[in-house]
């Protein structure tokens, strides 16, 4: 997972099981921000698919409508094997959602769950999160009981926000070939993605290196904070924020390093820069290498964890927000780093 960090419910024995054994073993779902008003000059067609990447469909779709890929939205990206549920936008004047769909379904095999029309193109980020219905196929024999004490864990306490093995590809080499391009810079979508690993994985070193100092999840002087509903801020007084942090109200942010990052302040960004320093990049080469930055949540609470014993093993149900990794979770869940990148 490119992530050393010890589990929050290491002293539990897990439930075992593997993922993703077939597509309908990994079901997720995306939670809108909001729905389609029912006009508009945007088709939003919410669609069920297995096998098939983001990309994939944004592809058939385009082809299919004869539409440029500007005219085509998606909030996020979704593993290719698992059912999945997900809304796209079109950017067509004419036609009935309901004929649109009815095309989608005939000629693209997809099935549409919801068709309606409104203002504005789905773009990336406009979800609150995904629902998550994932069986453990080939669980322990007790582990339904086993699930139960780590998710009571999970509940308690919640766990590191960090990337799951699918940001760094099948081979586990994405950030380094990332952090190659620093010397020899390219353009593109491919550069794009193996840079946004390596800012992942100096993430991860800021975790561990916060999780060693014991500062995870409280907050540390100068940090830069998170709310759940997105805004960030300098933590000025500690213990008001801290009481606010211990409230679930918010949580510390870490860096994704970039030329534009909002750093953070006091103590907490002598543990940025050394982090930064570590990896032998400057903020004049995150400059050239065109990578902005931002900051992500360092901390994560599951909601609506839920566990259902079945022949086939343990089905694990969850909620996470945007942009969190469900083999993050279930990583607790299984005891095993080794669980898929597709």
């Amino acid at each position: 997972m490119n992530c050393a960090l010890p589990l929050v419910s290491a002293d539990l024995p897990g439930t075992g099981g593997a993922i993703k054994t077939q597509p309908s073993d990994f079901v997720v779902e995306e939670l809108p921000v909001y729905l389609p008003s029912g006009s508009g000059e945007h088709v939003y067609l919410t669609i069920e698919r297995e096998g098939l990447t983001t990309r994939d469909v944004l592809h058939s779709l385009g082809k299919l409508f004869k539409l440029p890929s500007r005219a085509i939205g998606s909030a996020g990206m979704k593993d290719k094997h698992a059912r999945t549920t997900q809304s796209f936008s079109l950017h067509v004047h004419k036609g009935e959602p309901a004929e649109l769909a009815a095309r989608v379904e005939g000629e693209l095999g997809l099935r549409v769950v919801r068709a309606s029309r409104h203002e504005n193109k789905l773009r990336m980020g406009h979800l609150l999160g995904n629902r998550f219905r994932v069986l453990l196929r080939g669980a322990q024999a007790d582990a339904l009981a086993r699930g139960q004490a780590i998710a009571a864990r999970l509940g308690e306490r919640g766990l590191p926000n960090a990337f799951g093995p699918q940001r760094f590809g099948a081979s586990g080499d994405n950030a380094a070939r990332g952090r190659a391009l620093f010397e020899n810079p390219k353009s593109g979508w491919s550069a794009e993605l193996l840079l946004s690993a390596w800012q992942s994985e100096q993430f991860h070193v800021w975790l561990e290196r916060r999780h060693a100092l014991g500062l995870l999840p409280q907050l540390m002087p100068g940090d830069v904070a998170k709310r759940f509903d997105g805004p960030i801020f300098d933590v000025e007084d500690l213990a008001a924020e801290e009481a606010r942090r211990v409230a679930r109200e918010i949580v510390p942010s870490g860096p994704l390093f970039g030329s534009e990052m909002r750093w953070a302040k006091a103590e907490a960004l002598a543990l940025e820069r050394e982090v930064l320093a570590a990896s032998g990049i400057d903020e004049a080469a995150l400059a050239r290498a065109g990578l902005g930055g931002t900051r992500r949540a360092a901390w994560l609470y599951p909601a609506a964890l839920a566990l259902e014993a079945a022949p086939e093993g343990l089905w694990v149900a969850f909620e996470l927000p945007k942009g969190a990794y469900a083999t993050v979770v279930l990583r607790e869940f299984v005891k095993s780093d080794a669980l898929s990148a597709d």
